[in-house]
């Protein structure tokens, strides 16, 4: 008995332990996640803004370029997995790349070759596990992101679509797979196809009694959609990156309360097993003293 109550004794140490770490983890992430919404919060106008105005040059002007316009015979795509750099938050890493290995049986479907870009070191570790190869890797601050690494992410992309999937590297199609924010318990997995342009942003269809704005573009057309196109990528990536860094946060924070709920549980249980094993300790011990005080009375 004695032997059975140290173990429940230690199991309830290392429960409080826990908890003490988990508990610790959770309120970080608490304090965290108000910082990461108001980066995300401040940065998605912007995003917002700059797609519409890619989509006003794409909707009303006759310019084909690469930016709105789909490659006749698309061979490779690419695809961008957002995942952490850290991991005890649940779900959120293995759900962004459970959604990026359908999207990628789905793209292999049509006939296109799909080529991986690693954010989070997650997705560094998942696909080197599996011995997968990727384009490229960045690694580091995905719970604080910086401007630059969106900015080196968007000049690398940029540059495998200009070169076409016809050449080494190249690619036709560009499509990023991250978790969005919806809430603190809520942080959805979503797949964004951001080039070519596939959805029209922020403009509205007119009615039958309204009439076309008229837009004039200084300089032309082409130039501006040039000027746009690294802008739009850099703005699309780092939002996404906040989005992802936001739902990392409230994941965690989620996780931690879960595990910290879970080492109450423990804690509960082994004091009611401990307290059992004690109580059966005293009532052998008692009935070992009166057993012995019978037989010293019967030997008397």
């Amino acid at each position: 008995m004695g032997a059975q109550l140290r173990v429940y004794r230690q199991k309830i140490r290392s429960a409080q332990t826990t908890k003490k770490i988990t508990r610790a983890m959770e309120l970080i992430s608490a304090s965290r996640i108000q910082k990461a919404q108001a980066r995300m919060a401040a940065s998605t106008p912007y995003a917002r803004a700059v797609t519409r105005a890619v989509s006003a040059v794409a909707t009303y002007s006759n310019v084909d370029h690469v930016l709105t316009t789909e490659r006749e015979k698309p061979t490779r795509a690419a695809v961008v997995i957002f995942t952490s750099d850290r991991g005890l938050a649940g779900a959120f890493s293995s759900q962004v790349i459970r959604e990026a290995a359908e999207l990628r049986t789905r793209l292999e479907g049509e006939g296109k070759e799909v080529i991986h870009y690693l954010v989070g070191r997650k997705a560094v570790q998942y696909f080197a596990f599996r011995r997968r190869a990727a384009a490229k890797e960045w690694t580091g601050n995905t719970d604080q992101p910086q401007f630059e690494t969106a900015k080196d992410i968007g000049d690398t992309l940029v540059d495998a679509f200009l070169r076409s999937g016809e050449h080494e590297g190249g690619v036709d199609e560009i499509h990023i797979v991250y978790n969005r924010f919806v809430n603190l318990v809520t942080q959805t997995p979503e797949i964004v196809r951001v080039l070519p342009l596939e959805i029209v942003d922020g403009v509205d269809d007119p009615g039958d009694a309204e009439l076309l704005p008229l837009y004039e573009f200084e300089p032309e057309a082409d130039n501006v959609l040039d000027a746009l196109l690294p802008v739009y990528i850099e703005s699309r990536i780092f939002n996404a990156m906040l989005q992802s860094a936001a739902s990392e946060h409230a994941a965690r924070q989620k996780a931690m309360k879960s595990a910290s709920d879970n080492a109450d549980k423990l804690i509960l249980d082994y004091t009611r097993l401990a307290n059992n094993a004690r109580q059966a300790e005293i009532t052998q011990q008692i009935s070992e003293i009166v057993g012995g005080a019978d037989a010293l009375v019967s030997a008397k």
